[in-house]
């Protein structure tokens, strides 16, 4: 996580800021794409230096710096492809205290659905045999695929998820990867796996004109397989949004929800 954020994308300004002795640390951005909106990444405050006003310095420290860089809106949510959570857990009382008495408003939530890996069938031969007869090719993306990829998600999702693909397909990130379908030489959808840490999946995209073909579960469940075969676990389903569509496909439930905040500065 820590290599994540030493190492943002190249349109991508980061400010660091530490209070005391190492007390507590903040880590904000913002993208040339967005120059407008900043987000501040991580609010870190020690136990013992809790209660003092470390976390509200901080985050205002942040906030002077981001609007130094022309800021005008600031977000404490996850600035994607390069991110730690995708807002504030909940269950994270002192900080959306904090967030709420400095004027940040809920905008949005984001929620995260937990598959176990222990417990569920993730194979997907019958389907892969149906879709091939259909002439759709599920397999692995190789290096080869990401000019391709990556021009396909930029037109047909967002530069976003572009750079989540390629995050997963960096060499340098073993434990990434992502599986795409493909007929003839159409992309019909993709799934990243490890993007930002192991544990994780996603993002996951079906083109519309391919949806009900079940191309949206074999890959997901490909993905899940090779996390289970690097011996995770349980995978966090970041950002998840058809949550019915996880539930049925690998027994998923809901896990930790974050709140997204935002405010504008004056």
């Amino acid at each position: 996580m820590v290599r994540r954020l030493a190492d943002p994308p190249s349109q991508r300004r980061s400010y660091a800021l530490v209070a005391g002795a190492a007390d507590g640390v903040a880590v904000a951005s913002v993208d040339d794409r967005e120059p407008t909106v900043g987000h501040l990444d991580l609010l870190a405050v020690r136990p013992a230096a809790q209660g003092h006003g470390t976390g509200r310095a901080l985050v205002l420290a942040a906030e002077q710096a981001l609007a130094a860089a022309g800021v005008r809106e600031v977000r404490w949510a996850g600035n994607p492809p390069c991110y730690l959570w995708p807002g504030v857990d909940v269950g994270y009382t002192p900080a959306i205290c904090c967030a709420l008495a400095l004027g940040y408003q809920q905008y949005r939530a984001a929620h995260n659905v937990v598959a176990d890996l222990r417990a569920i069938d993730l194979d997907t031969t019958g389907t892969e045999t149906r879709l091939a007869a259909a002439g759709v090719t599920v397999r692995a993306a190789a290096p080869a695929d990401r000019t391709m990829l990556l021009d396909w998600a930029r037109s047909t999702w967002n530069d976003t998820w572009a750079d989540e693909i390629a995050a997963a397909l960096d060499p340098d990130r073993p434990t990434g990867g992502c599986h795409i379908a493909i007929r003839d030489v159409a992309v019909l959808g993709f799934a990243v796996y490890g993007a930002n840490r192991p544990s994780w999946f996603g993002p996951m995209g079906t083109d519309p004109a391919a949806r009900g073909l079940g191309v949206g579960s074999v890959l997901l469940r490909r993905c899940l397989a090779q996390q289970r075969a690097a011996g995770i676990r349980r995978v966090q389903i970041a950002w998840a949004g058809p949550i019915a569509f996880y539930s049925r496909a690998v027994g998923g439930r809901l896990g930790r929800i974050f709140w997204q905040l935002r405010r504008e500065l004056r």
